[in-house]
């Protein structure tokens, strides 16, 4: 493993700018899709659904582009992620995402969140922008975030 491989930890720096308060448009964006058991709504074995997708999308000899990962919590006890790939892979469960995104960038403790949801939920009611589907991207672990000392995280969500 060379110095920059080390000094990364294992997650790369985050650069908020391209994510700031930005409308992206995807047409048929491949992710990847798997689930993390949570407790309340706090992930249980994240890195370990992240190193399963990982594993497949290194068979495949393809990459995860932009190390974007959309966490979407369906209960207290289940968050689906959709982990952004360059290609079709084989044996995951492969899905597309098309349509008009917006997304914002927070920095933070996690205890957070909720103020950043009634803050993002405001912004895009001010912008005309009606949420169709809300995720949440946890841009680095929390041991990379406090290497680097910043938490970002970058609420993204389909809209109309």
């Amino acid at each position: 493993m060379s110095k920059t491989e080390k000094s990364i930890e294992c997650c790369p720096p985050f650069d908020p700018a391209p994510w700031d308060d930005k409308i992206v448009e995807w047409v048929n964006k491949p992710f990847v899709k798997d689930k993390v058991f949570t407790i309340f709504y706090m992930p249980v074995g994240f890195g370990a659904a992240i190193r399963r997708v990982d594993k497949k999308v290194t068979k495949a000899d393809a990459k995860m582009v932009e190390w974007l990962c959309l966490s979407e919590h369906t209960s207290k006890w289940n968050m689906d992620i959709y982990v952004a790939v360059d290609k079709e892979i084989p044996n995951a469960d492969n899905r597309l995402l098309s349509g008009k995104f917006y997304s914002k960038v927070y920095e933070g403790s996690f205890n957070d969140t909720g103020k950043w949801c009634q803050d993002y939920s405001s912004l895009a009611k001010a912008k005309g922008l009606e949420i169709k589907k809300m995720y949440m991207w946890y841009t680095t672990c929390p041991k990379c975030a406090k290497k680097y000392g910043k938490n970002y995280v970058v609420i993204i969500s389909e809209v109309v």
